[in-house]
């Protein structure tokens, strides 16, 4: 029975604003899959029991016949039009046992095998469905309407869908955010869990992002739109996901490809079972009654319902966590990867400069605090992120920042300003210490040689010309990007390698903090392409994580490349075959798991189905085999493997880190490592 995809559920809208009635959880007899097997099943229990009863035959045929035509006319249907395109589909196949069945006398048997293969298939389709389900079950977390503010000052409530970047809406305490944009006033606190995966609010104030369809608990807060409807995060994560299920992995694709010849070759062999007891002798029923069976029994449903299920169910669940799996082609490429790179910026680390060291040069007469606070007062007009990051050091300490007046500033060199009527320059070494014969700019260059050899950018800053002091910024370190590193060395059994453009110094730095030993620093992206081919010249899988435009490339080199979405370029995430959307660095390892586990389900399904068809085969041509047992074991098979692969739905199948065991760890390395590329 050929595997039903999402597609052959589609969600009603892939915009947050789906009407309420489209967006309710799928019911089972809202499926016509479920609705026929049902009336089926009803028809053939009102039957057997007239049947067994030994009441005449015009009293249950017609109810035999009713359960072939309710459980049997649509995959009839549709394998006859598969036979006009001169594809041979293995429902038709089913049909025909029945029928034949029936034509010797075992009408019982048929209609048996009509009722359970008609119910295996709207298990197929509520499982399916249930797939779907939790992918749409997202879109019911977006409000139907928000609060709309007008430029008199009124309020107006809209639809979502009518919003545009620009609007200004206001969420009141115990509303869900209407959209994704960002707070101009008012202070809340905010649950988001549903989108960060943060167990706790989360404080909202003027500057901060806000996404739809997250629960704001306290305080009102006036956000401005930045993102129309179609493109909500929510809305993102359900549109490829829906984008994904329609592809088919390549063990699909063989498994499809080599089912229209096996199917030619089960109905010859089907033909071989029926006529060489002929030949000998046999009877005509007995001889038939094996050939049906046979036919059923032979009959791939199992096998090629062993992939798909699984791999859709594990887009899901990566969907749900703010994964954003591509295709199922990317699903098993993920599961085969054996070596990971890393970009620096923006993927180890947040992208966010912050002020790490504060050194004010003897003699100077300044001590930190001061020399912050004058440093902050010359940026603090300036939009460069060092200079939000001198600002925000400043704040952090609660420090007073002088008025400044004069303000100049020259891209790439740095900023001066008059503070208290001093000239206060903040910029470049290179730039400020002109006077290197000086004793204080020796000093200076001293302090900026040590933080650069530490990893990282020395900032000087001057008072009338004369240097008081050095800063030393770097870029803050995601705090899970040690445990994500541990994770992806388990995982692959090689520690991954860093990849980035930044200096030797700031590389090698982060390196030691998070246990990465194979560093590439200084490269431009071309560097990166060739890294990458390097390591697939040796026989690895490449994954590569990386946010940027300079990134680009190497995603696309990669077996899989992996963009972190939030902070990601637009050429990142569209190059990128999965992209993490809540930027959650410790979502790369759960999903590279969550992918082995997925073609482990695979395997499992291979192996339930051959060895049940082998068997019953077996059964048949060596024995006898009766026709309710072989039906009974050959649907049984097909809806084992169906459930198996739908157990990637549940939550706990979503592991982050800490949750696996190291046998759970010991195999998933295994599972990885084991081929090399063609």
């Amino acid at each position: 029975m050929p595997p039903t995809t999402l597609a052959s559920h589609p969600v009603p809208a892939t915009t947050p604003q789906a009407p309420a009635l489209s967006r309710r959880r799928t019911r089972v007899l809202a499926l016509p899959e479920a609705r026929w097997a049902a009336a089926a099943l009803a028809l053939f229990l009102s039957a057997l029991p007239l049947h067994l009863a030994g009441t005449p035959v015009w009293w249950w045929g017609p109810l035999y016949a009713a359960v072939y035509v309710a459980g049997g006319w649509e995959p009839g249907l549709a394998g006859l039009k598969a036979l006009a395109d001169r594809t041979l589909d293995v429902d038709l196949l089913m049909v025909v046992a029945a029928l034949g069945a029936a034509a010797i006398g075992q009408v019982r048997d048929g209609a048996l095998l009509i009722v359970i293969f008609a119910t295996s298939g709207a298990l197929e389709a509520v499982a399916t469905a249930r797939t779907a389900d939790s992918v749409r079950g997202l879109l019911d977390l977006t409000p139907a309407t928000a609060t709309r503010l007008t430029a008199g000052g009124g309020e107006a409530q809209v639809a979502v869908e009518e919003l545009a970047v620009g609007d200004v809406i206001l969420v009141r305490p115990g509303e869900r955010v209407g959209a994704d944009g960002r707070v101009l006033d008012g202070v809340g606190e905010v649950d988001q869990a549903t989108i960060t995966g943060e167990p706790l609010p989360v404080a909202k104030e003027a500057g901060d992002e806000v996404f739809a369809g997250t629960l704001n608990g306290t305080g009102a807060l006036r956000v401005r739109v930045e993102r129309d409807a179609t493109d909500f995060v929510i809305a993102r994560i359900v549109a490829m996901v829906e984008e994904a299920s329609g592809t088919k992995a390549p063990t699909q694709l063989f498994i499809e490809k080599v089912e229209q010849r096996y199917s030619v070759g089960m109905v010859a062999a089907t033909l071989a079972v029926f006529l060489v007891p002929l030949a000998f002798g046999a009877e005509l029923t007995d001889a038939l009654l094996r050939a049906m069976t046979f036919m059923i029994v032979a009959s791939p449903c199992a096998v090629v319902l062993a992939t798909m299920p699984p791999l859709l169910s594990a887009l899901a669940n990566a969907g749900r966590h703010g994964v954003l799996v591509k295709s199922a082609v990317v699903m098993e490429r993920l599961a085969q990867v054996d070596a990971v790179a890393l970009d620096k910026t923006g993927t180890l680390t947040q992208g966010v400069p912050y002020v790490a060291e504060v050194r004010p040069l003897p003699g100077a007469g300044t001590d930190e605090d001061t020399l912050l606070a004058l440093a902050a007062a010359a940026e603090h007009p300036s939009e460069h992120p060092l200079a939000r990051a001198v600002v925000d050091a400043a704040r952090t300490r609660d420090l007073a920042v002088p008025a400044t007046a004069g303000f100049g500033s020259t891209p790439g060199l740095g900023v001066a300003a008059t503070v208290d009527g001093k000239e206060v320059a903040v910029g470049s070494p290179a730039r400020l210490l002109t006077d290197p014969a000086g004793p204080r700019a020796k000093a200076a260059a001293g302090e900026v040689a040590a933080l650069e050899a530490g990893g990282r950018t020395a900032v000087a800053v001057t008072v009338g010309g004369v240097p008081v002091g050095v800063l030393g910024v770097a870029d803050r370190l995601r705090p899970d990007a040690a445990a994500t590193v541990t994770a992806l060395t388990m995982l692959t059994g090689t520690a991954p390698t860093l990849l980035t453009g930044d200096n030797e110094h700031a590389a090698a730095r982060l390196a030691g903090e998070v246990g990465i030993t194979d560093v590439r620093a200084g490269l431009l992206p071309q560097d990166k392409v060739a890294a990458v081919r390097e390591r697939e010249r040796a026989g690895r899988r490449v994954l590569v994580v990386g946010d940027g435009v300079n990134d680009a490339p190497a995603l696309a080199a990669a077996q899989v490349g992996v963009a972190m979405g939030r902070a990601g370029s637009d050429l990142a995430l569209e190059t990128a075959d999965a992209v993490v959307v809540r930027d959650e660095l410790t979502a790369v390892p759960a999903v590279v798991a969550l992918a082995r586990r997925a073609r482990r389900l695979v395997v499992q399904n291979l192996a339930v189905a051959g060895l049940f068809i082998t068997g019953l085969v077996v059964w048949d041509l060596a024995g006898h085999l009766p026709l309710p047992v072989g039906v009974a074991g050959h649907e049984g098979s097909t809806v084992l493997v169906g459930l198996n692969g739908l157990r990637l739905l549940r939550e706990k199948a979503w592991r982050p880190l800490g949750t696996e065991t190291t046998g759970e760890a010991r195999r998933a390395r295994q599972s990885g490592g084991g081929s090399r590329p063609r």
